[in-house]
């Protein structure tokens, strides 16, 4: 790709010297022809340098695309490794040692874990791509939202700190939404998901389901770093993450909230990024 950007000034550097020179020339050969030259000259070089920008962005683009999906490949390729040595590990130990009931069911409980993470990362793969190529056509029906909701915030639930609970639902009751269920599954956990894993160590989470103006209303709020002002926006786009990507230490694809996004444009449904006080941020999303 520098090749290319290198090539591509090298171009047009020779371009500009060649309507120099040329230019010149004229006016040398037939000086009454200046005031042509000069303007035909201002129009060219006008539209060189409009085409150069648009082309230059171009590039820009597609390098920043290219490094977005190594990067990417190499956070997949991370993420399917982890659970899968631990799961490794859990079965090694189970069958090379012999271990009381107790201590089997809890390697067997933290294995099954790690096989529910490695199908949430595949299904959003799978659902990105689908989104992405206008396959996936959201079948719609009623279903109870509330108990969706709490179902999934117990299964991500994290007991970082001995018994106490990383994450706090209040969920009012018999809420009904018409939808995907299967699409806003997703939705409802990348927001909880990424709102673990950019909190702390004993961090609350907070993940409240209620009616505002007679429409659900789902708020998922953290205490992690928080996401500038410059990026609540480019967050939902696809494969990106916030921060350096040299420096960063979270896990993460950067499809969860690309297809929280898209999820939500096809449910009619709207999403607000916020800071939350002192520190992190809230996600909020409103039915129609």
């Amino acid at each position: 790709m520098k090749k290319s950007i290198v090539i591509f000034y090298f171009m047009l550097l020779y371009a500009l010297v060649q309507l120099i020179s040329w230019g010149s020339l004229v006016v040398k050969l037939e000086p009454a022809r200046m005031a042509m030259v000069m303007g035909e000259g201002s129009v060219f070089l006008f539209l060189l340098c409009i085409g150069a920008y648009f082309l230059h962005q171009s590039i820009k683009k597609e390098e920043r695309l290219r490094e977005q999906q190594q990067n990417f490949l190499l956070s997949v390729t991370h993420e399917l490794k982890s659970p899968l040595a631990a799961i490794k590990l859990s079965i090694q130990t189970i069958v090379k040692r012999d271990l009381d009931k107790a201590r089997q069911t809890s390697l067997l409980s933290n294995s099954l874990k790690d096989i529910e993470r490695l199908d949430d990362l595949v299904e959003n793969m799978l659902l990105a791509t689908k989104i992405e190529n206008r396959s996936y056509s959201f079948p719609k029906e009623e279903f109870d939202f509330s108990e969706l909701v709490t179902k999934i915030t117990d299964r991500l639930q994290v007991h970082s700190c001995g018994c106490e609970q990383m994450i706090t639902p209040v969920i009012k009751p018999g809420i009904k939404v018409m939808g995907d269920q299967f699409a806003l599954s997703s939705v409802v956990t990348n927001l909880v998901e990424n709102a673990v894993k950019y909190s702390g160590p004993c961090a609350d989470v907070s993940v409240e389901l209620t009616q505002k103006d007679g429409h659900p209303f789902l708020r998922v709020s953290d205490k992690g770093p928080g996401i500038p002002d410059g990026e609540k926006m480019l967050i939902f786009d696809k494969f990106y993450r916030v921060g350096d990507e040299n420096v960063r230490k979270s896990k993460g694809t950067g499809l969860g909230l690309f297809i929280v996004k898209e999820v939500l444009q096809s449910h009619d449904a709207d999403i607000s990024v916020r800071d939350n006080v002192p520190q992190g941020a809230i996600f909020e999303i409103t039915f129609s």
